[in-house]
Order: C-alpha cells, then sequence, then structure tokens
C-alpha cells in the first residue's frame, strides 16, 4: 500500500487501498489507460467481461456498464480519500494510470509512477479535474463508441461510487469542511466551472435523483434511489437493484410513498 493511505486503510479496509500502488517499475500485466482506450483492446476486454456475465447477446451496454461500476469500485475510494481527506492528488490522467485486469477483464488494482503533490490551497476542480476530465471522460467515450451505452449511465456509476465514500469519509472527520466542499462540488452543482476563461460546462455527476420512503414491517423508512440506472437488470439471470430508478415498484405514479426529489434533471 502506498504509505500516505496506510491511516485511512487499516484492518478490513487494507485491502481496499492496496489496489493502488506507486512505483517506478509497472508489473509487466499491466496496462497503461490510454492503450486499454483503443477499440480493439477494450472490445477485447469487454467480450471477457461478457463471457463473466454469461452475456451472449450483441448488446453490450448493460456489460460496459457492469464493467465499469468495477472499475469504479477499485479505482475512486484510494484517489477520493487521498484528494478529499489527506489532502494530496495523485496523477489520474489516462497516461499517466496502469491497470491490471483478472481473466474475466475486471479491474483489480491500479499502478502510478509519481506521487502527485499536495492540494494545499487547490479547489475542487482544480483536484478533479484530471481524474474526470483525462481520465473517466476518454474511457466512458470510449466504452459509448463500442457499446452505445448512454453517457449518462456511466457519469451515473461515478455519482453513485462517490456518494458512499464521501458519507464515510465525513463520519471519520466528523464533517470535514473540505470533504464537504468536494462533495457538494462534485455531486450537487449543475455546472462545472471555466477553464480558461470560457463557459461554465455541465457537471455530469450531477443529476435527478428522488427520495421515497418504503414500507417495511409497518414502518417506512426513507431510500435515496440512485440518479441514474445502471442496467444491470438487462444481465441474464439479474434484477433491479434496490435502488434503482426504473424499478417497477419506484416509478413515477406507481407507489403512494413516493415524496419528491432531490436536485435537478441533468442537461
Amino acid at each position: 500500500m502506498i504509505p500516505l493511505l496506510s491511516p485511512l486503510f487499516q484492518g478490513a479496509l487494507a485491502s481496499v487501498g492496496e489496489k493502488l500502488q506507486c512505483a517506478a517499475v509497472i508489473p509487466p500485466d499491466a496496462v497503461c489507460v490510454e492503450d486499454l482506450l483503443r477499440p480493439e483492446t477494450l472490445c477485447a476486454t469487454l467480450q471477457r467481461q461478457a463471457g463473466f456475465r454469461h452475456e451472449t447477446g450483441s448488446d453490450l451496454r448493460a456489460v460496459a456498464s457492469a464493467w465499469a461500476l468495477e472499475y469504479l469500485g477499485v479505482l475512486l475510494p484510494p484517489v477520493v480519500a487521498a484528494a478529499s481527506v489527506l489532502q494530496h492528488v495523485f496523477p489520474m490522467a489516462a497516461t499517466q494510470v496502469w491497470v491490471q485486469l483478472d481473466p474475466y477483464g475486471n479491474a483489480t488494482a491500479f499502478h502510478l509512477r509519481g506521487m502527485g503533490s499536495p492540494r494545499a490551497g487547490r479547489g475542487t476542480a482544480e483536484c478533479y479535474g484530471p481524474l474526470l476530465w483525462q481520465h473517466l471522460r476518454p474511457l466512458f467515450a470510449a466504452l459509448v463508441e463500442l457499446t452505445r451505452v448512454a453517457p449518462k449511465i456511466l457519469w451515473g456509476n461515478v455519482s453513485r461510487n462517490l456518494e458512499p465514500i464521501f458519507d464515510q469519509a465525513l463520519a471519520l472527520t466528523g464533517g470535514s469542511a473540505s470533504i464537504l466542499q468536494d462533495r457538494e462540488h462534485l455531486l450537487l452543482r449543475p455546472e462545472w466551472p471555466a477553464e480558461g476563461g470560457g463557459s461554465p460546462c455541465a457537471n455530469p455527476l450531477h443529476g435527478r435523483q428522488r427520495m421515497v420512503h418504503r414500507l417495511h414491517g409497518g414502518e417506512r423508512t426513507p431510500l435515496k434511489l440512485h440518479r441514474q440506472c445502471c442496467l444491470f437488470h438487462l444481465l441474464p439471470e439479474e434484477t433491479y437493484c434496490g435502488a434503482c430508478p426504473l424499478a417497477p415498484c419506484f416509478r413515477p405514479g406507481e407507489s403512494e410513498d413516493e415524496e419528491g426529489e432531490i436536485g435537478m434533471p441533468a442537461p
């Protein structure tokens, strides 16, 4: 594990922190993310994932989304913990990150050659910009080109991963102001600030989100739905997840227990 991360990833969390490594020599079986984006390489990876998901059809949208969820689940926890809790930014552009894949195409670990730098005095946009625009945006563009999965599905997968990371970080720090700022900027602002004097752009992580109530044991319990469906229910022998906004029981007009919306519809 990167020593910087060890105070945050102790005990059962150690395996999560160990999935991001930094060394001058990259493991020989790791592939640079930039190279992973080549159509033939990414297509082969998704075909391996399709076999893992028992998908035999030609529609790979759900496979791409499921693969992206696994990828993000490995990448984001140590990167976000470093940036928002430890105030340190790792280099995250696709040209600076290598990934190891298992036989099914799932990401198992990420590798860096450099440690990046402290983020003291730097805002959320500057710290997270390389991750979003130089790593995830080209990755998602390649997935969209190959499978026609909607970009909002993939960005919704990012938000879905970020929320519990920020929630846990806030609980561990007693509500750190810097973590609150990053969470608000990334998940709640509809616009991303302009760079170089240009116009602001839409924040792809911001999106429509509803709160519903579920009856359980005679009691009403609140449930925040995901911003986007991840398409998992389209995979063989799978169904809607417990907080899917497209699940029949949560569709507007289908449930008398439904309450209003959190946020606004994505552009």
